[in-house]
């Protein structure tokens, strides 16, 4: 992998590690069941489900590899905000952000290598190996570890440094991908029909599977929506970094950069629908204290 793109998802790591804590890890000890559930979801099914989808509409191998890719990232940032637009538990999202994006150095690795295998067994020479594999847990791992120090130190500070790495990340892939929409334009256009129906499926479908885990664990409502907004929300940034960084060839990127804008409209329409079907549960019912009455002696 290029060096620029190790950079780039460095740096996506640190911003997210300036907005985690060590008690988001230990938060998991109050829903075990809904974290567990939802890292099968996300580790597990959604590879799976996702494979199915580009199967299914017949992708491109190298557009199907993209998909993959997107389906093997962790959750994005925009998760814990949609969740709070829902209001939905946004601490539950930090939590399994937190363990999700330690998990993910392992799931990204073997999902790229196998969906290489499987849909571009000609191409000799791309795929993580080990220099790879070993840069990829330095660039998430270190990162993730220098930010949370530094939140645990400087609270102030990291606040202030989450939104300007997110700027420099976001302006960083900006400049990566304008050039690749200038030196492959066509091939961009012939993927886009393609790749788009895919990629709608595969969002709805994370959604609905995260706000499942939920439920099937009987969370109740706000934990339910936010696992699936944290489930729904792949980080397109980091599998767009990842895309560009092992293969030349431009069409990996387009799920990715396709999945970036498409979520957040899905997401939106999701959440509103989640709020007519499934109104919130009924706040406990506070009464006056009853007065006090005198024991009068007979």
């Amino acid at each position: 992998m290029s060096a620029a793109m190790m950079l780039i998802i460095a740096v996506l790591m640190l911003g997210l590690g300036l907005a985690l804590t060590v008690d988001d890890f230990r938060r998991v000890r109050h829903h075990r069941p809904t974290i567990a559930v939802a890292l099968v979801c996300q580790l597990l099914i959604l590879p799976i489900a996702c494979f199915g989808i580009v199967t299914l509409f017949a992708l491109p191998p190298v557009a199907a590899v993209g998909m993959m890719l997107v389906a093997a990232a962790p959750g994005g940032p925009l998760a814990g905000l949609y969740s709070h637009l829902f209001g939905s538990d946004v601490a539950f999202n930090l939590t399994l952000t937190a363990v999700n994006s330690v998990l993910s150095v392992f799931t990204l690795t073997i999902i790229t290598n196998l969906s290489l295998d499987h849909f571009l067994p000609d191409e000799d020479g791309i795929g993580l190996h080990g220099r790879e594999i070993a840069t990829i847990f330095a660039a998430v791992l270190v990162p993730i570890a220098i930010g949370m120090s530094v939140r645990t130190r400087r609270p102030e500070l990291a606040a202030r440094a989450e939104r300007l790495f997110r700027i420099i990340s976001v302006l960083g892939l900006g400049l990566f991908v304008l050039a690749g929409l200038l030196t492959n334009g066509s091939d961009l256009a012939d993927n886009l029909t393609s790749v788009s129906p895919a990629v709608l499926v595969f969002a709805l479908v994370s959604l609905t599977i995260g706000y499942a885990a939920g439920r099937i664990t009987r969370a109740g409502r706000r934990v339910s929506i936010a696992a699936g907004m944290e489930i729904g929300f792949h980080n397109a940034a980091v599998s767009l970094s990842l895309a560009l960084g092992i293969s030349d060839d431009f069409a990996i990127a387009v799920p990715a950069s396709i999945y970036g804008f498409a979520i957040m409209i899905i997401a939106t329409a999701f959440g509103f629908l989640i709020r007519r079907l499934a109104p919130g549960e009924p706040a406990p019912v506070n009464r006056p204290p009853r007065p006090c009455q005198e024991h009068r002696a007979p």
